[in-house]
């Protein structure tokens, strides 16, 4: 009987923690299917001159915006190639103000980091400038554009020509943890997005520009 009584007890356990289980992954699911529609409704674009502060940060009128869906090198950050060091982080930098070339930036997206900057899709007249700098090898991929990351990768391109860490492995390294606490609801939206079929309003805004939206894997 005690014997009996044990196993049911440790079933009953064993239900109990499954039932929280559900329970928490079903609230958590709720609360990330809520921001992806709220996120539908994005602020209007922001346009004007940018200023570059790092590979995949800029200035517009004031307002900073962080390249949505990559990651570039820290301004300090340094990579290795041919067997030596050098600064891939400045070069980064540099590669993002050659593809501005001085142009007017327009910036869309509803999403802002723990930091209150904008998480946004820039255009610099009709180059898409977070798609850009992770083909070029300037950047990785962080919750976007995998394929333009695996195409640099396979022709050694930026980067990819030699030796680096990513920039989420480099920022522990170094005790800088922060850039990557802001982008887990963002890429839990986007995979939501892909999964539910819903419209990214920053491709519906690229294609309205451009007359085409690009695939993005």
């Amino acid at each position: 009987m005690i014997k009996s009584l044990f196993f049911r007890t440790g079933s009953g356990r064993r239900a109990g923690r499954f039932s929280d289980y559900v329970v928490t992954i079903a609230i958590f699911a709720l609360v990330a299917l809520i921001v992806v529609y709220v996120d539908r409704f994005e602020a209007p674009p922001i346009e004007g001159g940018a200023a570059v502060a790092d590979g995949d940060t800029i200035v517009i009128e004031g307002e900073r915006v962080r390249l949505k869906g990559i990651d570039a090198p820290e301004y300090d950050q340094i990579c290795k190639r041919d067997g030596n060091d050098y600064a891939c982080g400045r070069v980064a930098r540099d590669f993002l103000k050659k593809l501005i070339a001085n142009r007017g930036v327009s910036c869309s997206g509803g999403e802002r980091d723990r930091y209150n900057r904008l998480l946004g899709t820039c255009l610099a007249g009709d180059t898409n400038l977070n798609r850009t700098m992770v083909e070029a090898g300037w950047a990785v991929s962080y919750g976007d554009y995998y394929a333009e990351e695996k195409n640099a990768r396979k022709f050694q391109k930026g980067m990819w020509a030699g030796r680096f860490d990513r920039p989420q492995s480099w920022r522990s390294a170094h005790g800088r943890t922060e850039e990557d606490v802001r982008d887990l609801f963002a890429m839990m939206r986007t995979w939501l997005r892909r999964f539910f079929g819903i419209p990214d309003p920053d491709e519906t805004s690229e294609k309205n520009e451009q007359g085409e939206i690009h695939e993005t894997l």
